[in-house]
């Protein structure tokens, strides 16, 4: 990253103003989701014309690419803080809850339903992978000694979204049935879906982490 002392004065402009708009972002996302992401009104908002706001983000999908390369970067650095010198899956587990829970907005916007016409650039689907192979690492250290399923075999063929982790398919099996079922608990979380339920979700989360470890 390139230090902004050494930058000239109209480069750390462009830096505050980009900045400045992705914030505008994120509160439109905020209100009324990524779908609705609007240049536009986030010119309106700064002072600006439309066209001057186009000179620092050329369209809507370049901005939203901003915003999930930053929330992704966010967590693999998460990720690789938590499991620390080890492969231990219980604390990028809990790191995935505390920061998803700190922004939900961002959570969705990585996690929730894709927006309309919007796809990532490979070198974000990369920053993505980086995370999963953190709970490839985990799940590759813990013990195991469950039969084959077809599913392992099946696998065994698709598994690009791995980036090249050398786990056996057990292995990537495990992986994904760790990531659908946080992600499973943390969705309903943070979309509502246990208000008035009366239960922990903390307790919840931490039981089905307990479980996915057990197994």
């Amino acid at each position: 990253m390139t230090d902004t002392r050494t930058k000239t004065p109209r480069e750390r402009y462009r830096t505050q103003v980009r900045a400045e708009i992705k914030e505008h972002a994120w509160e439109q996302i905020a209100t009324a989701g990524a779908s609705a992401l609007s240049l536009n009104a986030i010119a309106k908002r700064m002072g600006m014309s439309g066209p001057a706001l186009y000179r620092y983000f050329a369209g809507r999908d370049e901005l939203i690419t901003e915003l999930v390369r930053d929330a992704y970067r966010s967590l693999a650095d998460t990720f690789r803080a938590a499991a620390g010198a080890g492969a231990d899956l219980a604390g990028p587990a809990h790191a995935l809850r505390a920061w998803a829970l700190d922004d939900p907005h961002r959570y969705f916007l990585v996690f929730g339903t894709p927006v309309p016409g919007y796809r990532a650039p490979d070198d974000v689907t990369g920053i993505a992978a980086e995370t999963m192979a953190v709970i490839l690492d985990a799940c590759a250290a813990l013990p195991s000694d469950r039969p084959t399923t077809p599913f392992d075999t099946h696998i065994e063929d698709h598994r690009q979204w791995a980036d090249g982790h050398p786990a056996p398919p057990a292995v990537v099996h495990r992986a994904l049935t760790v990531w659908t079922r946080l992600h499973g608990v943390l969705s309903l979380e943070l979309a509502g879906h246990f208000t008035g339920m009366g239960f922990d979700p903390a307790l919840l989360y931490a039981a089905e982490l307990d479980d996915l470890l057990e197994r």
